[in-house]
């Protein structure tokens, strides 16, 4: 029997905006062990530490061993299966955010070329410390930080990296001082109109480029990008529902909970109270000192 770990995550307390750990998990297969062919709805990651098998996706098919990595887009049909005689043993990480397209394509990782190579310790060792993370005081921040350094890797390990960091297209900078502009104004009572004049553009072309980059408009952009600056700031139990809402932008406390409900699926109050529910169970399940 093959010998296999997963963690997931409550996505609605994870940082939703760049780059959100969905799960992770470690196995050591069995001879003829395989998986689809079949689809998956978030991007997954997977690092190959012993052993060898073969990647199918796209009509092609990637013999792999030791030291080797594959990524699965979302939404792509793909199979999987290990060596017959020296089946492997791989950990993977299961992800999502605004920001997971450009961070890809700084690596140089596509359908087209779905393969990396890697001997990191970083690699090696990501399962161990998400694990590790999970039980420490401000986990969820050093999760982030472990998450953020798996791509960092994977963009110093690709052969397309040195050259595209001295390229950046003109779209791309447009998008970039967006972003800082919101990031700098968002408690602000601010528009997609001021956010255009930000950085002299049209307000429609620019709601475009965060369409083609990030899967959505301009407008939804920002309102999440509220909503998850908002889902930090409930973990704070001095501040009351209203606080948060006046420093995300909301001088209404009633739009706000409308707008928070709308992208998390839950209310403020009730959020803080999942989360509140999640730490004590975390806190409870943490060794004990002696």
């Amino acid at each position: 029997m093959s010998r296999i770990n997963i963690v997931h995550f409550n996505e609605t307390f994870q940082n939703q905006m760049d780059l959100s750990l969905l799960f992770f998990g470690k196995e050591e297969c069995l001879s003829g062990h395989a998986w689809g062919p079949g689809l998956r709805d978030c991007h997954i990651i997977h690092y190959i530490h012993e052993g060898a098998g073969r990647f199918h996706i796209g009509g092609q098919t990637y013999d792999l061993q030791s030291g080797h990595g594959f990524l699965i887009p979302p939404d792509v049909l793909v199979h999987y299966e290990a060596d017959p005689v020296n089946p492997w043993t791989y950990s993977w990480i299961g992800f999502r955010g605004l920001h997971v397209k450009s961070l890809l394509q700084r690596s140089g990782l596509s359908l087209a070329y779905p393969i990396f190579q890697s001997d990191s310790r970083l690699f090696e060792a990501f399962y161990d410390d998400l694990a590790a993370a999970r039980l420490e005081r401000g986990g969820d921040m050093l999760i982030q930080s472990i998450v953020y350094r798996i791509m960092a890797e994977l963009i110093s390990c690709s052969p397309k990296a040195a050259v595209e960091a001295k390229t950046s297209h003109p779209k791309e900078v447009y998008i970039r001082k967006a972003i800082e502009w919101i990031e700098r104004s968002y408690s602000q009572k601010i528009t997609v109109m001021d956010i255009a004049r930000s950085v002299g553009l049209d307000r429609t072309y620019l709601s475009g480029l965060f369409k083609e980059q990030f899967g959505v408009s301009l407008q939804t952009f920002l309102l999440e990008y509220r909503m998850n600056r908002a889902i930090e700031l409930l973990r704070n139990p001095d501040l009351a529902i209203s606080d948060v809402s006046r420093s995300v932008g909301y001088t209404d406390p009633f739009l706000f909970s409308k707008m928070f409900k709308k992208v998390t699926g839950h209310s403020p109050r009730a959020s803080r109270k999942q989360e509140e529910s999640i730490r004590l169970k975390e806190k409870q399940a943490a060794p004990k000192d002696l």
